[in-house]
């Protein structure tokens, strides 16, 4: 479980700069503190990726208020390259947050926005989309990894 943020300081803003261009580097369309080993509850989306207008969503303490509806998709993680597996996530959610200057905000989001909130605040809290899957297919995907592993393929 990450801790969460207190402070909201150059640090923070820094903090914020790097995991943006972090993520638009890896061609990702979301990233959580956690992920570049930093144990914040800090997240940023850009659900149009680095084809977009480049306008992040930048989350400080991001709490899931509430969920509606189911949806299954495919998701991948940058934490584990090359591996996809469909996940069922909540279709709306509504989410309270701060912004980087520590200004309160609550959205709703729906679909693909919804998705990926949910996958970056389940960093935050040490879950990873393969804990959401079943056991069997979760085997199948770390067979896959071992292979890659063994062929020197894993990135």
């Amino acid at each position: 479980m990450s801790s969460p943020v207190s402070i909201y300081d150059e640090d923070l803003q820094e903090l914020v700069r790097d995991m943006t261009d972090t993520m638009y580097a890896a061609r990702g369309i979301g990233l959580a503190a956690p992920q570049v080993g930093v144990n914040l509850r800090v997240i940023v989306i850009d659900i149009e990726g680095t084809d977009g207008g480049r306008d992040p969503l930048k989350l400080i303490n991001p709490r899931i208020l509430f969920s509606e509806g189911r949806e299954k998709g495919e998701e991948g993680c940058l934490s584990i390259p090359g591996v996809t597996a469909v996940v069922e996530r909540p279709r709306n959610i509504k989410v309270q947050a701060e912004d980087p200057g520590g200004k309160r905000l609550e959205l709703k989001a729906e679909g693909t926005l919804a998705r990926v909130i949910c996958h970056e605040v389940d960093h935050l809290d040490g879950i990873l989309y393969l804990d959401r899957i079943s056991l069997l297919r979760r085997d199948v995907i770390k067979r896959k990894i071992k292979k890659l592993i063994k062929a020197g393929d894993w990135v």
